[in-house]
This record gives C-alpha cells, structure tokens and sequence, in this order.
C-alpha cells in the first residue's frame, strides 16, 4: 500500500557553506524557509498544516508539528520575543506535538518535544552545526555510517537506560535529550541547554484529575476536525477507550479498530464492544486476529528503516490491514491510546521517597505490591531503605552485561538494569560494558529520586515510540497520533502525588478519576489487561524458514554482535528463551533495520525530487 511521504527538516546556519552541500538537499525539499539574508534556515518538506512561521524585525519564529497555533497567533506571540530566552514564554499554553525554530539577533534555537516525540539531533558540517529532526538526514549529510556499539546496545533487553536509549545510531550524529534545546551561536557552535522542567509532584487525585482531563481533552480537540472522519484504536483497555470517548465530545465521527486476540479469556473485545455501543457517531470494525496476517508476516519485505531499530515488525502487516481498512472507510487520522501506561502509572520505585514523607501509606503499599507482584522481602527491603547512586547503578551493570536475567521479580530502583541476550557475542558484551561506563562518568540522572527519574524515563521512552509509530503510519497512508505523549498531558501526570496515581489495589487510579463521568464506569473499573502470547509464538512458527534464512545471512553475525549458532537457535526454537519476549524481538528489530538500511542505504525522503515552494510567511509580521 502506498503512503504518504514523511515530513523532514534541517535547520541550517546564517553563513556560507561549502559548495554543493546545500544542492544536495534543494531538490529533494519541498519547502524552503529562508533568513533575511537569503540563505536557507528552514528547508525539508512538509505539509501546510504543520508548519506555523512568522518573521518581525528580522526575527524567525517557526512550530512545526501537531499544534494549536497559527502564523496569526504566532505573529502576537511573537511581539514579546525579542531574545532566544523570551520563546518559551511566549509560546506558553500552546497545545500539542511539535518542535519549535526561532532565529533571533544572529543567535539559533531549536527543540523538540520534552515527551521525545518529536526528537531533535545535531551533527558538525565543515565546522559547523547542523541540526535536524531525523538523524539520518544528517547521516546522509554527513556522510556517516551505523555507530557498531550503538547496535549492540540495541540487544539489551529489557530496553536501554537514560542517556543510551536517546542515542541516535550514526557515528557523528548526537541526539538533543527531550527536555533540552540547542542554542545555535553566530560562529557556528552550538550548545545544549534545558527548557522544560517538571511540575511539582504535589497535587492530590483529585485535583490532578481535572488537570489531566483538560490536557487530554485539548489534545483529542487538537487532532479532531469538524466533518472528518478520525480512525481510533479501541482495544478494549483504559487508554484508547478514554480518546475515543473524548474524540466524540469533540465531536468527531468514529471509525474504529478492535484486535481480537485468539487467547483464551482474553476480555479485549467486550469491553470494546460495551464502549462502541455507548459511543454516539461510530462505526466499530473489529478483525479477530485468525482472519489477520499472522504475526511476522513480511519478514522477506524491505522497508525504509525507522530512525531506530524496534519491535514492531511483530504487528507491522496487521497493522497495515487495519489502516487500510480505516482509509477505506474515510479516516484521514488515526487516534492511538500508546503511553497511557507509561505516563499514568509511576514505577513503585516511588515508595522509597513515600517511606520519608509518609512511613505509614508507603509500607502499607509496599506489603500490597509485595503481595501482588510476589516481591522478595530483601529486594523490597533493599528498595525502600537505600539504593546505588545512579552512576554506581550504571557501572554495576557494566559489570554485569550478561549478568541475571532482567525478567527476575522484585522492585526496581533506578529502572530495569540491560541484559544481552545469551546470543549476542563477546564483542557486543564490551561495547555496551563501554557504552555504561562511559554514561556513568558523564550523566547525572533525570531527576535525584530514582522513583522520579524511572517515570520521566519511561515517559521518555514512550514519547520515542510514539514517533516511530507516527512514522510508520504515514508510511501506511494513514498518519497516527499518539495525545497521551503530548507535553502538555506529559506535565499533568507529573503534578500528581506518586502515591495517589500508583496503587497495588486499583488500576490506573489517576485515568480512572479524570474520565470519570465521560467514559462508563464499568470501562473504568476494569483491572485485567490481555495478552496476544499464542499469536507472537504462532507467527514465529510459520515463518521458521524466513527466520532460517535470517540465521543464515544474519547482518548481526557478520558485525561480530551475534553467535550465529547461538542466534539460529534462538530463532527456531523460541520456546526454550529464557529472556521473554522483549529478548528476541530486540534482536529481531535490529536485524531488520540493518536489512532495511542494506536496501535503502540513502533515505526515501531524499530519492525524490520535490518541487520546490519558497515557504511564504506572514506578511503581517514583517
């Protein structure tokens, strides 16, 4: 099915560059946004909707993205920016997803979002720097290649730690973490500095309720229009039932998409079939998973890589089934409920902070988790009363690449510690040993309680996600949006106590108390979650020759990251992994993107000439 193209940008600086860098990326953008100079600032491609720039006084003031602002409400906005520390401020209770360019006085700025979202990276070009929102744009540009011990970090499962998850996979190219800007200087230098800072983590549930409540509903709002029609997942679970309830008070017609797993007592489907029949202007399509490509369907397809490897070539093919069929039946956008999980449930690593301000709540919730989750008495005792600094806590992992399996129960500190998979080589072990070490000497942690700095991490991840998903739904036809990982939703399950948003007796008590009164009750209580277990083994059994001929030409094995021997028995007999799931989907995402990027070594979006538009700002403003 063909899609739609992706939108892109480079950010480049006021000054002279060396002949022939710029011809390189003119004919493949669409638009061009320039500086009073005349040179190029903004130049990509992307459509008219995402795009609000103005100019006054010389100044540049750009968002691109998913957001609430206009060139007419960016040109108000832009009166009080006169230097780079006034745009925050100035862009304050702007709704949405997007990066933010301004150009003020000879001096740069560019961010993305704080979710991660939308990601910035920076690279040098003959001395200079040069940013963007896709690495691999700047990889083309500068001519780079896959950064090896990036890749091998990249079989750690359960998943990578901050700042390893944030790395981009090109030598030479750095990712701006969520949450920082890049101050771009008039000598062409340019530097990291934050611009976002959570909110206080001080409001009772109810409270923070009626916050978040008003953040999602402005993000439902946002990606809804009048007449148009708006795909929505609807699993069943919390998350995606609560956007469809606040895309139809927004107003928008419903098409939506229920899997249904072939689990025994999987529950998915009724709880989707009770929210479609007390949702107004729907039309519910469900697709029992037997009449759906099976898991791993199109192992033998190449795709244009992802910015970073992931797993989702378990559901890629089924996911392209679905999207076709909300096309088909007039979606132009397809709501997701990703993130619901990582921005509304804290990690119970917050009881360590709880058990100094509230002894009493945070051991009676500890003995409820210890209870529920069969937690060992040292391990929860360890948690609650002490834990490694987290450069110790990186460096003990170090130590450890193939150390006790990650799936171990008992409670986390700082997250969960990364293991490579008993396949991956020696090589891989030392590289990723490398890669910890070094973040241990360099990187202080997200926030200094671990309780927080695992929640804003697995927010982090989440936002990261979330764009990848963005991305391969355009590349189906049908672009997808994750509101959860809007900043603006972001900031309001950060300002709710830990403790009242975290609970061993109820599930997701902070979602549950802000859609009360939009989303039935009984959708609201519900406390399971399902499983798709038997289709994941399933699609990796009929696809066993693919996987064969995987072990065979392995890209990993010839890197010297993997066994193949070890790897070919992982592929073919997947019951016998001890790691879990996320062990060998790690590696099957990382092999796939270096299959994808062996087919498609220079990026789609930049094979294709574009007709070129000078993108016109507001006059207004000049």
């Amino acid at each position: 099915m063909g899609g739609s193209p992706v939108s892109w940008f480079v950010v480049f600086p006021d000054r002279e560059l060396p002949p022939g860098l710029l011809e390189r990326l003119r004919g493949r953008a669409g638009n061009v946004v320039s500086y009073p100079s005349g040179r190029p600032w903004l130049l990509g491609s992307w459509s008219a909707g995402e795009m609000a720039v103005v100019s006054a006084g010389g100044r540049l003031l750009a968002v691109v993205g998913t957001s609430s602002t206009t060139a007419a409400d960016l040109a108000v906005r832009m009166k009080g920016v006169r230097t780079v520390a006034d745009v925050e401020g100035a862009l304050r209770g702007v709704q949405g997803s997007f990066h933010v360019a301004a150009w003020l006085d000879g001096c740069g700025y560019v961010r993305g979002s704080a979710s991660g979202a939308r990601r910035l990276h920076r690279g040098v070009v003959a001395g200079v720097t040069v940013c963007a929102d896709r690495a691999r744009t700047l990889a083309h540009l500068i001519g780079e290649s896959p950064d090896t011990a990036r890749l091998a970090a990249r079989l750690a499962f359960p998943g990578l730690p901050h700042p390893l998850a944030d790395a981009a996979m090109w030598t030479g190219v750095d990712a701006v973490a969520p949450g920082e800007a890049l101050h771009l200087k008039p000598d062409g230098s340019g530097r990291s500095a934050v611009w976002w800072q959570p909110p206080p983590a001080e409001l009772p549930l109810t409270e923070a309720a009626l916050v978040l409540r008003e953040a999602l509903c402005d993000a439902v709002a946002l990606r809804a229009r009048p007449g148009q029609v708006l795909g929505a997942d609807l699993s069943g679970g919390m998350d995606s039932t609560s956007l469809c309830f606040l895309a139809a008070q927004a107003g928008a017609p419903l098409v939506t998409a229920t899997l249904h797993w072939n689990t025994p007592g999987n529950q998915d489907h009724h709880y989707a079939r009770y929210a479609a029949e007390h949702l107004p202007d729907i039309e519910p399509l469900v697709f029992p998973s037997a009449e759906l490509p099976p898991c791993f369907t199109g192992l033998e397809e190449r795709q244009e890589p992802a910015e970073v490897p992931s797993a989702a070539l378990r559901d890629r093919a089924r996911q392209q089934h679905t999207a076709q069929a909300l096309r088909a039946r007039g979606a132009v956008l397809r709501l997701s409920g990703h993130g619901g999980d990582h921005l509304v449930m804290p990690p119970t690593s917050y009881l360590r902070t709880l058990l100094r301000r509230s002894p009493r709540t945070a051991l009676r919730h500890a003995v409820g988790y210890k209870a529920r989750s069969r937690w060992p008495l040292g391990a929860t005792a360890r948690m609650l009363l002490g834990a490694a600094s987290y450069p110790a806590w990186l460096t003990t992992a170090a130590d450890q690449p193939r150390g006790p399996s990650a799936t171990r129960p008992g409670p986390e500190t700082w997250g969960r510690q990364p293991v490579l998979p008993v396949w991956a080589s020696a090589q891989a072990a030392d590289q990723l040993a490398a890669l910890l070490r070094s973040a241990a000497e360099q990187v202080q942690p997200l926030a200094a309680d671990f309780g927080r700095h695992a929640w804003l991490h697995q927010m982090r991840e989440a936002g990261r996600v979330a764009g990848l998903i963005r991305d391969s739904g355009t590349a189906d036809g049908l672009p997808v949006d994750s509101p959860f990982c809007d900043d603006a939703v972001m900031a309001a399950c950060l300002a709710v106590r830990p403790q009242d948003a975290g609970s061993p007796w109820s599930y997701k008590p902070l979602l549950a108390a802000a859609m009360a009164g939009l989303v039935p009750a009984h959708l609201l209580q519900r406390t399971t979650k399902d499983h798709c277990g038997p289709d994941w083994h399933h699609g990796l059994k009929i696809h066993r020759r693919h996987l064969a001929d995987w072990a065979d030409t392995s890209h990993l094995v010839a890197l010297g990251l993997a066994d193949e021997e070890g790897l070919r028995s992982a592929l073919l007999s997947p019951g016998l992994n001890t790691g879990g799931v996320s062990a060998l989907e790690n590696t099957l995402g990382t092999e796939e993107w270096l299959r994808d990027l062996a087919a498609h070594p220079v990026p789609t979006h930049l094979t294709t000439d574009c007709p070129q538009e000078e993108r016109p700002v507001d006059t207004a403003a000049h």
